[in-house]
């Protein structure tokens, strides 16, 4: 049953929640993610879209995709594995129905674009250009369950500055975010190999890539044996990155992402170094969690003495003196 407007969490009256995707101003750090709430409708019923930050989309391809066989979900402690397959109608279909649906209700979008060559996320991106209520655009290059392992550009810096590049040549006239990979040995590389593509800001983390075995079966719990791990579970993995990235840029702006469930959680990415949180998972168990967890976090804020959030931002990093 979703809360009453009463018993939801209030934030305190004073605390500054704007900050940035790239140029572009925000009035609240707290975005969906991508791949959990499709554009947005099935959260409608449950909070004010126009409230949060920004309602990222599910990765959209060029042509409609039917994902992969099921079964293609599982529970694992504090978490869930899915084998989705980035499974969506196509570029044609976003334009012609989710974002002038989400216009109409002034929400903001942020477009997710997937793509298994570069010139697909460039025509992607020339598509988008102009789309009405887009205030920024992530650039799937890290997506672990697919067929092809080749798709997962975050997995090669080279690879990745190709994407970039190939989408800010496109010009999609909004900030681009790349979102990448945990499943590298040294993630602030690639990420500078997409800042040096042309890439505004980093998403990190995506999922993880996982494997359940179902004990009565003796076989993988999903029909793709492999899936992407997600939840509380991967937090900490998610805070390193996050950690990593900034510590190795610190002009650039990172939404981070990762088993993020309370407003103290979403306090943990800023601090390492996130100037916006993006809340995925949560919603299948709450679908308020963006909406509540964007009132826990003004309210811890305050309660820490930071009047506003982008003095929170990265703060963690004072006085440490040791390696990444």
């Amino acid at each position: 049953m979703t809360p009453s407007a009463d018993a939801r969490p209030k934030a305190v009256m004073g605390t500054d929640m704007r900050t940035h995707l790239g140029a572009t101003q925000i009035p609240n750090p707290v975005l969906t993610a991508s791949g959990c709430a499709a554009a947005g409708r099935e959260l409608d019923p449950f909070l004010d879209l126009t409230a949060l930050g920004a309602v990222v989309t599910k990765s959209v391809q060029l042509r409609a995709r039917s994902g992969r066989a099921t079964p293609r979900m599982s529970e694992t402690p504090s978490g869930m594995l899915n084998s989705i397959g980035l499974q969506g109608p196509g570029i044609d279909e976003l334009l012609r129905t989710d974002l002038p649906w989400l216009a109409e209700r002034g929400a903001r979008a942020m477009v997710s674009i997937a793509g298994g060559a570069v010139e697909e996320y460039a025509e992607l991106a020339t598509r988008l250009r102009g789309a009405r209520g887009m205030v920024a655009l992530e650039v799937n290059i890290s997506c672990p369950n697919v067929e092809s392992r080749g798709e997962v550009f975050a997995c090669d810096p080279a690879a990745a500055w190709a994407v970039l590049a190939a989408v800010r040549a496109a010009d999609p006239g909004v900030p681009v975010y790349a979102k990448l990979s945990p499943d590298v040995t040294d993630i602030a590389s690639v990420a500078r190999a997409c800042v040096d593509g042309g890439a505004d800001g980093i998403s990190a983390i995506n999922t993880l890539l996982g494997l359940v075995i179902d004990t009565d079966t003796l076989r993988p719990a999903l029909a793709a044996v492999t899936g992407g791990l997600s939840g509380p579970a991967i937090r900490p993995v998610a805070l390193r990155c996050v950690w990593q990235i900034h510590r190795a840029m610190r002009e650039i702006p990172i939404l981070g992402m990762g088993g993020i469930t309370s407003g103290a959680d979403a306090l943990q990415f800023i601090l390492a170094g996130a100037s916006a949180v993006s809340v995925g998972t949560a919603v299948f168990g709450d679908p308020n969690a963006p909406e509540r967890i964007s009132h826990e976090l003004a309210n811890a804020l305050a309660s820490k003495g930071f009047a506003r959030l982008s003095d929170a931002v990265g703060f963690a990093h004072q006085s440490v003196d040791f390696p990444a």
